[in-house]
């Protein structure tokens, strides 16, 4: 007997299109379907694939998903997540007014999902989306919140979603394709963006050699990239000091690029025991808006 399909995942059949051919889906069996029976089955951990063929160009791998779920636990990072639940609200007053529909928040490159589950904490009108290119990741993410569903796809690829269907978008330490951000996005709707400042773990990556450093030119690239599509409304910087233990600083070194370059003997210089490590967390974030006509 085919496993019913999640209700989150239901609660997107309007928006949701066929990757193959840019139809409807509907529920069929335990799976999703489009009129021209291009059928997509849903995973044992609850999320469906949407790619539309060759695969995801990349994605985390089982340990560095692992490592990434491990080091959100600790809540390091919440300071991140509030400030994108406040710039939320600003950027997109509906999402707690309502608009006599639900909400609708799209992550891409969601990770396990934590940041998509603030935002929805936040905003209980709304319904959520994490979309991913890793199936490791998406085994958490699919279980982030109840108000969440999980899809495989690939930001480099047009997304499996109907025009205007989003109000919010975020894009957090992940890949960007502007021209599919601004065409999802409701002209009212909004993309926040958090990236890495120049500073971000500066003091994690003097001391772990082969960690990947900030592009100095990020934020001209960001800009060339997104500007043709979406225009920028608000920007603010975090910067604050984290007090990190020998698991935190490793798993944070393991969740990250830096973990396909750094040899695993490199962290032996991270405090161990009860020592901590102090980093900075520096990080950009920007709202921007679709560019009408």
């Amino acid at each position: 007997m085919p496993r019913p399909v999640p209700a989150p995942l239901l609660a997107w059949l309007d928006a949701l299109r066929c990757p193959q051919c840019a139809a409807p889906l509907a529920e069929h069996e335990g799976s999703l379907r489009c009129a021209e029976r291009h059928s997509f089955d849903l995973a044992r951990a609850g999320y469906v694939s949407l790619l539309g063929g060759g695969g995801a160009i990349s994605g985390d791998d089982d340990e560095m998903a692992r490592a990434r779920q491990r080091f959100l636990d600790t809540g390091a990072y919440d300071p991140l997540r509030t400030a994108l639940a406040d710039l939320a609200a600003r950027s997109v007053p509906s999402l707690e007014a309502g608009a006599g529909r639900i909400p609708s928040i799209l992550d891409m490159g969601c990770g396990p999902g934590r940041y998509l589950a603030t935002l929805l904490d936040r905003f209980p009108a709304a319904r959520g989306l994490g979309v991913d290119s890793s199936a490791r990741s998406l085994r958490f993410a699919a279980r982030a919140h109840d108000r969440a569903a999980a899809v495989l796809g690939d930001v480099f690829a047009p997304f499996p979603l109907a025009d205007g269907s989003v109000d919010l978008l975020l894009d957090v330490f992940a890949p960007r394709n502007a021209a599919e951000f601004a065409r999802v996005l409701r002209p009212d709707g909004a993309l926040l963006v958090a990236r890495p400042a120049e500073d971000h773990l500066a003091e994690l990556r003097a001391l772990v050699p082969g960690m990947v450093d900030v592009d100095p030119r990020k934020e001209e690239r960001l800009q060339r990239a997104l500007d043709p599509h979406l225009q920028e409304v608000e920007r603010e910087e975090l910067r604050i000091p984290l007090a990190l233990t020998g698991q935190a600083a490793r798993d944070l070194v393991a969740m990250t690029p830096s973990a396909r370059h750094v040899d695993p003997a490199a962290t032996a210089a991270v405090p161990d025991g009860g020592e901590t490590l102090e980093v900075t967390l520096a990080v950009r974030l920007s709202a921007h808006r679709p560019r009408l006509g």
